[in-house]
């Protein structure tokens, strides 16, 4: 991965001016932390959930896949207490991001770091598991819900129809990547139901979105490592559809391959070191590790050498991405500029 140059405010480029405050003080606060870094839970969760599948393809050690879980579930509970802090102490600056018609979509991210950590946490519990579960998948339907009701409102500016359109409604279909084995009986109906809205709002979306790109401006730089999003209904469609029929049938492999192509598109449009270093980058972090799971287990499927180096080849980008995204995170953290206006 190309190392992009470090942004003048790291804490907000990339969500289309995510909303700064309107405190006076130009110091790093807690107040301007973005709630798009939940990704970084999202891309942490899904390198662990992609090197456990490591782990049964090539016999990778285990405890790669429990370190990262560990460190997603940190991340979690620091970014959770940090941003609850920040809703007590600065209500207003969390209520804009709530409201503002793109930063509003990160929120997903939320609801998709609990789901992508019930997975991880089955490992250790699954009474635990299946009670976050329960707790994502309520979330979860619930910003869909929203989402979709403010959409329909009306008077959305076509330029707005942006990339992270996707994270409320694709969110559902990560229900079914995480809850397919669950035991409850109500659980297969609630997948059913997770697949049947997360599907057609991606179909719906990805086409707004695609047209927007076509005929409308370009996204400003910050904005561009949230293109690989667009990937993201293909390869979490995949392991959702995958996980439900337990098969990996043509369908599955059209949904695996328009995904994989997109990727090589798109990848030569984000990873350039024009476009700057922001929290916005961990955008790509979850895109990248569905992708990765999903040639691993397609691979599994196939049999095939050559999908199988794919697969390996795609894990080792995934986890040198995740490497680079969080040591420039640390940095900007430490040097005041990840929660600075």
């Amino acid at each position: 991965m190309n190392s992009p140059s470090t942004a003048t405010s790291p804490a907000t480029a990339g969500t289309a001016g995510t909303i700064k405050a309107t405190s006076s003080a130009s110091g790093a606060s807690i107040e301007h932390l973005p709630v798009n870094l939940f990704a970084s839970v999202m891309g942490l969760s899904g390198l662990a959930l992609a090197w456990r599948s490591a782990s049964k393809t090539f016999g990778a050690d285990a405890a790669i896949a429990d370190a990262a879980g560990v460190l997603a579930i940190l991340v979690f509970l620091a970014l959770a207490a940090g941003y609850l802090y920040k809703l007590a102490r600065y209500p207003d600056a969390v209520r804009r991001e709530f409201t503002h018609p793109v930063a509003s979509n990160f929120f997903g991210t939320i609801t998709i770091a609990i789901l992508l950590l019930s997975a991880v946490l089955g490992r250790y519990s699954a009474s635990l598991q299946q009670a976050v579960w329960t707790a994502g998948v309520a979330v979860t339907i619930a910003l869909a819900f929203l989402s979709v009701h403010r959409l329909l409102r009306g008077n959305a500016a076509p330029a707005g129809a942006v990339p992270v359109w996707l994270i409320p409604g694709v969110a559902t279909l990560d229900i079914a990547v995480t809850g397919a084995s669950m035991p409850m009986p109500w659980a297969h109906e609630v997948n059913l139901l997770a697949v049947a809205v997360g599907s057609v709002l991606a179909m719906a979306y990805f086409v707004m979105i695609f047209s927007r790109l076509v005929h409308g401006d370009p996204l400003p730089a910050g904005m561009t490592p949230s293109l690989l999003i667009l990937m993201a209904p293909f390869e979490v469609g995949f392991l959702a559809y995958v996980n439900l029929v337990q098969q990996v049938d043509l369908f599955a492999a059209v949904l695996f391959y328009f995904g994989l192509f997109l990727f090589a598109v798109l990848a030569l449009r984000v990873f350039r070191p024009a476009v700057p270093f922001a929290a916005s980058w961990w955008a790509v972090s979850f895109p990248l590790a569905a992708l990765a799971s999903a040639a691993l287990k397609y691979a599994d499927a196939t049999g095939s050498a050559v999908l199988t180096a794919l697969a390996a080849g795609l894990l080792a980008f995934l986890s040198v991405t995740i490497a680079v995204l969080l040591v420039r995170t640390l940095h900007a953290l430490f040097s005041g500029k990840l929660l600075r206006t």
